[in-house]
């Protein structure tokens, strides 16, 4: 086929592929520049890689090119004398900044995610997961059993992400007149200690499984602040959710396969009473902000666990497909959106 672009709209093409191509290059500067912390030791203020290199324990050439490349991608900065200071994408790689991003970052990059991405070719043309050909088993079991440190990294983003979202997704669910919350798949419970934190009249329950329970937070538990208001429960929502509430929370649970996305439903519906809400709080592939991210995720659920992101249609779908009456979506103010569904008369 003969091109009719010119010289410099084919080059910026094959510039723009290249950047692509490269991404793994991002990850790993990413996560090392978390690891060494380098954006905690530019808090002082513009230094030479030399310097750094002396607090850091690094070699200040290696240092040097580490820093250009992020400088690069627009994450630190380099003053005309050479120095290299913090900007407010580097900020966010500090342990301490409020909406630090540094366990998101281990995450994305974790190296057992570095054994999976070369089989993503399998995962595409089979429509499976690789888990089990990589790990001998699935992905959650595997980090359980043999990957601890990973789980530990897994947890500590999971509730980053969470203090990113969960006052505007408390907001957004619209919880006057609820009188119980349930956080189905809940995770250690912050999403469930701001709706509890912002309603003191509402009652709630978090259920997940036993090892992940165990480490709920502490105003959730025997003692604590809110555990007056809190029933935490050990169990598995694909198996039961023995719970009955005006208001079910899923959020960021439903990305499996199909199946186990309509068992949890279904067991949800099997409890609760006719007018209950459904609201499932994820990142739906048409009302996203971040959509370069959230077809990052995608390729990951497709690999490591055979799973999706959703759109609003196949959401809808899934809800008529076990009973529920979809209400439509809104908009959280964040990366988040809210999908809400309605337990009809006389259930299913």
């Amino acid at each position: 086929m003969t091109s009719t672009l010119s010289t410099s709209a084919i080059q910026s093409d094959i510039s723009r592929i290249k950047e692509v191509a490269w991404g793994l290059v991002s990850t790993a500067a990413l996560v090392t520049a978390v690891d060494l912390g380098i954006a905690g030791a530019l808090d002082a203020g513009p230094r030479s890689a030399a310097d750094l290199a002396r607090e850091l324990d690094a070699d200040p050439v290696a240092l040097a090119q580490l820093l250009d490349a992020l400088v690069a991608r627009e994450v630190f900065a380099r003053r005309d004398d050479g120095t290299y200071g913090n900007t407010r994408m580097s900020q966010l790689l500090r342990e301490d900044d409020p909406n630090s991003v540094t366990y998101l970052v281990r995450w994305i990059g974790h190296p057992i995610f570095w054994r999976l991405w070369p089989h993503l070719r399998e995962a595409v043309t089979e429509g499976k997961p690789q888990s089990t050909a990589v790990f001998g088993s699935d992905f959650f079991r595997y980090i359980h059993t043999h990957e601890p440190e990973a789980v530990s990294v897994f947890t500590a983003a999971m509730t980053q992400a969470s203090n990113h979202t969960s006052a505007q997704v408390v907001e957004a669910m619209g919880l006057s007149g609820a009188e119980t919350v349930a956080d189905i798949g809940g995770g250690q419970g912050r999403l469930l200690r701001a709706v509890l934190e912002t309603h003191p009249d509402v009652r709630g329950y978090l259920l997940d499984l036993d090892n992940v329970v165990a480490e709920a937070l502490p105003e959730l538990r025997d003692g604590g602040t809110l555990a007056d208001r809190a029933t935490v429960l050990a169990g598995d929502c694909r198996v039961d959710v023995p719970v009955r509430a005006d208001v079910y929370v899923l959020k960021n649970i439903l990305d499996w396969d199909d199946d186990s996305t309509l068992r949890t439903l279904r067991n949800v519906l099997r409890n609760a009473a006719p007018g209950a809400r459904v609201m499932v709080v994820e990142t739906l592939t048409d009302h996203t902000p971040e959509p370069v991210v959230t077809s990052a995720l995608d390729m990951l659920l497709l690999v490591n666990v055979g799973g999706r992101k959703h759109s609003s249609q196949h959401v809808a779908e899934l809800f008529d497909r076990v009973g529920l009456t979809f209400g439509g979506v809104r908009p959280t103010g964040t990366f988040l959106a809210l999908a809400e569904g309605i337990v009809p008369e006389g259930g299913r």
